[in-house]
């Protein structure tokens, strides 16, 4: 049985790294004179004293770092630690149409964390400022935090075929994160400084300051929550959408890469095969679909470029913002973004889905596989970029890409147990799991929300979206009685 010590004084940390980031809000919405500031003052002075309390109660030294069984039981917990006490200033705000009980305030806080992007708020426009900054914070610290896992825990427990991606912060043995400091803060420093750059040019290209600022946070994190009910419709200039489709796919790209770029290995993203069939599928599926689009003859073909650009990238960076209801485009719209829905950007960034590099390894693998059909005594080579698969990568993949299904279909039926459609259903079990944000219908379309959705279905998706965000190992191995055993 893991020590739970070490894990609940990190916990704490977190929870008090929570309070001092509620003072944000709590400083914009005083300064706008909502009375907003007061309800975040008195959450993040609860949540501070708790996680004050829990640290004087746990401190211990983490020198030598987590065991695996730790860095299991740490991951879900810290996100829902921090999802239940971000959830109390949606509780408690003033704004009458924010009038959540726990359950739409947990929903809300867990698809900030996950950058999942799905909402039951409505009116945005009519929002205090306070509020809108704070979701879109809350997407930013998890946008940084699943590349810190992605990077530094996942490789390390072997999660998906993950250790594919083991870098100088995954030690090999039988600890986790010793070594993560040096790598976590430059990736950071390139978080920070790509949100900035984006906040600028958002704000060069006509956004107000605080629009931009909002944006840039949700943008970054392959987010999506916005400041309107229109998400990035709401703003007609056609520079805005571009650049957000630039910076949706500069967070689904791997953060270690542009920190390779910066220190001298000028190639590092376009040489690494990720990433190059990532674009390369991009663009095959955009060109085409632009035309198609435009071949209708309701737009000419920049316009459709853009709109199918935009809402491509959108989807399939799983950032979720709209820029038009593209269900009303037609059944081969609705089947082609359902379809991008589990794709998902690439690994160590802030996208979620299936991500890229477990399709590559699949085609490796089906490739070998009819090639033995042909030349049974034949022997093949089953690599990815220069490395070689091995029989643990492949079989890792394999049993996510059965696991990931799987749990989609459970969802799906559980779902529509609740008294939902089908097509609700089913897009919204693939949004929560993939992190995307709108689903598909009339309900939780680009159009609609999950308001809707009755407090059982929001519950389960909260914690679909959660294990979804985590790679789904992580969490349901917690639920195997042989992990709780000596």
């Amino acid at each position: 049985m893991p020590t739970f010590r070490p894990i609940l004084y990190i916990v704490a940390n977190v929870l008090l790294a929570l309070a001092a980031t509620m003072l944000v809000p709590a400083a914009v919405d005083y300064a706008h004179g909502n009375p907003d500031a007061l309800v975040f003052l008195l959450s993040a002075a609860f949540t501070g004293t708790c996680g004050g309390l829990l640290a004087a109660a746990t401190r211990c030294q983490l020198n030598n770092g987590l065991t695996l069984r730790q860095a299991f039981l740490l991951t879900p917990l810290a996100w829902l630690a921090t999802a239940a006490f971000a959830a109390i200033p949606f509780l408690f705000c003033h704004f009458p149409d924010l009038s959540l009980n726990y359950a739409n305030a947990f929903f809300e806080t867990m698809s900030g964390l996950t950058t999942t992007g799905s909402t039951v708020l409505v009116r945005l426009d009519l929002t205090p400022e306070g509020i809108l900054l704070w979701r879109a914070l809350l997407q930013w610290l998890g946008g940084i935090g699943i590349i810190a896992v992605a990077i530094a825990v996942l490789p390390a427990l072997g999660v998906g075929g993950m250790q594919l991606f083991r870098t100088e912060s995954s030690d090999r043995s039988e600890k986790v994160l010793p070594r993560a400091q040096q790598i976590a803060k430059a990736i950071g420093g390139v978080y920070a400084g790509l949100t900035v750059l984006c906040g600028l040019s958002y704000w060069a290209a006509g956004m107000t300051p605080f629009e931009a600022v909002v944006h840039a946070l949700t943008s970054l994190s392959t987010g999506g929550f916005s400041t309107s009910d229109s998400s990035l419709g709401h703003f007609e200039n056609p520079v805005i959408h571009w650049l957000a489709s630039l910076f949706m796919l500069a967070g689904s790209l791997p953060f270690v890469l542009y920190v390779r770029t910066l220190t001298g290995q000028r190639d590092a993203l376009w040489k690494d095969r990720q990433v190059r069939s990532f674009i390369g599928f991009l663009v095959a599926v955009i060109l085409p679909f632009s035309v198609w689009l435009a071949s209708r003859g309701d737009h000419g073909f920049l316009d459709a470029l853009r709109l199918v650009a935009f809402n491509v990238v959108s989807v399939v960076t799983t950032t979720g913002y709209a820029l038009t209801d593209y269900s009303q485009w037609g059944n081969l719209a609705i089947g082609v973004f359902f379809g991008l829905t589990f794709i998902g950007g690439c690994t160590g960034s802030t996208s979620g889905g299936i991500k890229v590099f477990r399709f590559e390894v699949m085609v490796v693998l089906l490739r070998t596989h009819f090639l033995h059909l042909l030349y049974p005594r034949g022997v093949f080579s089953r690599q990815y970029g220069n490395r070689q698969l091995d029989d643990r990568v492949l079989g890792s993949v394999i049993v996510f890409f059965a696991l990931f299904f799987s749990a989609y279909s459970v969802l799906t039926i559980v779902l529509m147990a609740f008294g939902l459609d089908f097509i609700t259903s089913a897009s919204a079990a693939v949004t929560a799991l993939a992190n995307v944000g709108p689903g598909l219908g009339d309900v939780i379309g680009p159009a609609g929300n999950f308001a809707p959705l009755p407090d059982s279905a929001k519950w389960l998706l909260s914690i679909a979206m959660l294990a979804g965000r985590l790679e789904l190992f992580t969490v349901l191995v917690l639920f195997m009685p042989q992990f709780w055993r000596a």
